[in-house]
């Protein structure tokens, strides 16, 4: 973990899932906040992020759990955070930090601009590069963010100060940092992250539609079953996901649709050689970026 130079102050997270849960964990475990407070709508959910420590307390008021906060992160799905918005207009300090860990940053930067007025300079859009296809408070871990990036997309209004702060917060969790604009993070994140999630529940889905499914599931526990994991994600959040920035998705999946394309044109032609090429440069640039995970892992 990165070694905080300051105590945050108060923290509250709105959504204390696997990432909401894991910053908390990992910011109480380097002893950068003074207190953690949890908001959700899942008191038993609450109840467990408590047990394990993850809170030191919780509310399920939106109004008494930003009151006093110096930092509040939103990490609840993308429409869920475009709605909390108009709710914190009238309820955060004036000197309130707000920040998100949404996978979409656009339409979070739109809501945020049109609801939070003057505050709207405090708040920085952020996405942390980690997950898993678990989810709530029992999912959470400390070291969920460590050598992990994490993408902030300030707009020309935010405070530069306020920036300072929020990556700063990140490091502290052990993850590293880098800055782009909202629309590039949309548009490679749509390659990158949604897509994969894209094809993973369409993959399931066209098991689901074979003859013989019983057996073809019995079969599907191999690579099948690897490449697909993240199918197991929450369907909601991955709802908003796709919806929320869906001309950059149809995009990457109508991009994917040609690739298969010419995948099953070589494989109908019987080109041996033009389909060894094609599998060797896939391969090659899949242990390139095996690589360059590789590096970011070094100490």
């Amino acid at each position: 973990m990165g070694e905080p130079q300051h105590s945050l102050g108060t923290l509250t997270v709105v959504g204390v899932g696997l990432i909401g849960g894991s910053l908390a964990g990992a910011l109480k475990a380097a002893g950068c906040v003074s207190e953690v407070i949890g908001y959700s709508r899942s008191q038993r959910n609450l109840r467990q992020a408590l047990e394990l420590g993850l809170i030191d307390r919780w509310t399920t008021d939106l109004t008494k759990a930003v009151a006093g906060a110096n930092i509040v992160v939103l990490a609840a799905p993308v429409f869920a955070v475009v709605n909390i918005f108009a709710r914190l207009a009238d309820t955060i300090g004036n000197d309130t930090l707000v920040t998100d860990v949404s996978s979409v940053k656009q339409p979070i930067i739109k809501a945020a601009r049109t609801h939070l007025g003057e505050n709207f300079t405090r708040f920085v859009p952020a996405h942390p590069i980690a997950g898993s296809e678990k989810s709530g408070a029992t999912a959470a871990r400390a070291t969920l963010f460590r050598d992990h990036w994490t993408i902030v997309t300030p707009v020309s209004e935010t405070d530069s100060d306020a920036v300072t702060c929020i990556t700063g917060m990140w490091r502290a969790a052990g993850s590293r940092i880098i800055e782009m604009p909202a629309a590039d993070h949309d548009r490679l994140l749509a390659m990158t992250s949604h897509l994969p999630h894209a094809l993973a529940y369409a993959l399931v889905a066209q098991l689901g539609e074979q003859v013989g499914s019983d057996v073809s599931l019995q079969l599907a526990a191999g690579g099948f079953y690897d490449i697909s994991r993240i199918a197991s994600s929450d369907p909601v959040m991955w709802r908003d996901i796709f919806l929320s920035n869906r001309e950059q998705v149809v995009a990457r999946l109508q991009e994917y649709r040609e690739s298969l394309g010419s995948l099953a044109d070589l494989i109908a032609a019987g080109d041996s050689d033009a389909l060894t090429e094609w599998l060797e440069r896939a391969r090659d640039l899949r242990e390139r970026i095996g690589a360059l995970r590789t590096d970011n892992e070094a100490p």
